[in-house]
């Protein structure tokens, strides 16, 4: 069986990532309302991938025989401006990377978990980089282009 480290880590990612799953499909309609198409799309895709992996963690944690909880969750921020969001959410994805590695760790001796864990870290890498890479090129090109092509 699973070490409690990772269950733990595996309720939490349920907790939390349906979480911003739904943060993200809240921002997907808010972006969509303003025109913002693709980054509405992009969102809403960010969501259901979001959603795929809550969808393995619970699986997994039934897999270990382990009691999967409902648990409440806190607030989350909702932004308008969609230069705000993309900030917001980069560091979001900063510092879930770093919990998340000491998870992946702690699951190296369960490959199925491991496995998991690794997909799911990937993911998030590539969030963190699209991020990074979208506030370089409103840097580089200003906001108002940027919003333009977003739409």
């Amino acid at each position: 069986m699973a070490n409690e480290k990772v269950i733990a880590g595996l309720q939490t990612i349920v907790t939390d990532l349906a979480q911003q799953a739904d943060g993200h499909q809240l921002q997907s309609r808010i972006f969509a309302s303003e025109g913002l198409t693709k980054l509405a799309d992009k969102y809403a895709e960010h969501a259901e991938e979001e959603r795929g992996y809550v969808t393995k963690c619970i699986d997994r944690l039934l897999d270990l025989g382990c009691e999967v909880k409902l648990e409440a969750k806190k607030e989350a921020p909702v932004c308008k401006d969609p230069v705000d969001w993309v900030k917001y959410d980069l560091e979001v994805s900063k510092a879930g990377l770093a919990w998340l590695k000491e998870i992946t760790e702690a699951a190296r001796d369960d490959y199925s978990t491991f496995d998991i864990l690794k997909e799911y870290y990937q993911d998030e890498e590539e969030d963190m980089y699209w991020g990074q890479g979208q506030l370089e090129l409103i840097e580089c090109i200003g906001k108002t282009n940027w919003i333009l092509r977003q739409m």
